[in-house]
């Protein structure tokens, strides 16, 4: 991570946050107190931030400089609003793609699904607001400059998403290893959102139970799952296939 992705001081943190520069994530040390500590908690709510309570340990090993007990990390692009973005998609006569990312945390992951979903017309990819990758330099890097094109909605939570989606006429497919139907057995012809989960545990239960299809990649080696990245690519690649073939717009 760069060090100008990050701002460090409790009174930097503060101006930071009132200033309006989009704020991905602010970590405070435990143990914090004091008036100032107050005021950066009472700025935090107003603004409805989330702010992670860590060790000391884990800020000293973002930086050595004297942070204060506060780190916040800039975030490399404004996010967009999922209940602006699913209209106006309607409004230009698209047929609607996005990829919904259930707590993906690694951002060489991040960046290389954000990349395909570029190059391949995708309208948007949706994060949580906690448990996710934070959207810093190191990710549009590693996206090859592709975050500075494709919207990303952060949401509160990645069920409230997919409720708001499924409302709104999307078909929700989620990607499983553990489901039984082939990918290549869903329509991809209709608005639609590609799930996929965190590298460890894949989509959450509660989101996976809300999904309108499971679809899984068939498997042929001693392996039982591909890395998210790449099994991403391969679905949003099917969407691409599907409405070629379909004669439908992609972008």
């Amino acid at each position: 991570m760069e060090a100008n992705d990050y701002i460090f001081g409790i009174r930097p943190v503060i101006e930071a946050i009132e200033s309006g520069k989009e704020i991905d994530k602010i970590f405070i040390k435990k143990d914090l107190s004091g008036e100032l500590a107050a005021e950066l908690m009472a700025v935090i709510k107003n603004h409805k931030l989330y702010a992670q309570r860590v060790p000391v340990e884990r800020l000293n090993r973002i930086t050595r400089k004297n942070h204060q007990g506060v780190i916040a990390m800039v975030s490399a692009v404004t996010y967009g609003r999922l209940d602006y973005l699913v209209p106006q998609l309607y409004e230009e006569g698209r047929l609607p793609f996005l990829v919904v990312l259930d707590g993906i945390t690694d951002v060489r992951n991040f960046g290389a699904i954000a990349r395909t979903a570029e190059c391949c017309g995708a309208d948007a990819i949706v994060i949580p607001e906690r448990g996710s990758v934070g959207v810093g330099g190191d990710a549009v890097k590693t996206s090859a400059g592709a975050l500075n094109y494709i919207p990303v909605c952060k949401e509160k939570k990645i069920n409230s998403a997919v409720r708001f989606l499924k409302d709104n006429g999307y078909m929700c497919i989620a990607v499983s290893e553990k489901a039984d139907l082939n990918y290549t057995k869903a329509d991809y012809n209709v608005p639609v959102a590609l799930i996929m989960g965190a590298e460890d545990v894949g989509i959450s239960p509660d989101v996976l139970r809300l999904c309108d299809a499971k679809v899984s990649i068939p498997m042929f080696g001693h392996i039982g799952s591909l890395n998210v990245s790449v099994a991403a690519g391969v679905l949003m690649y099917e969407v691409v296939r599907q409405r070629l073939e379909g004669n439908m717009e992609v972008i």
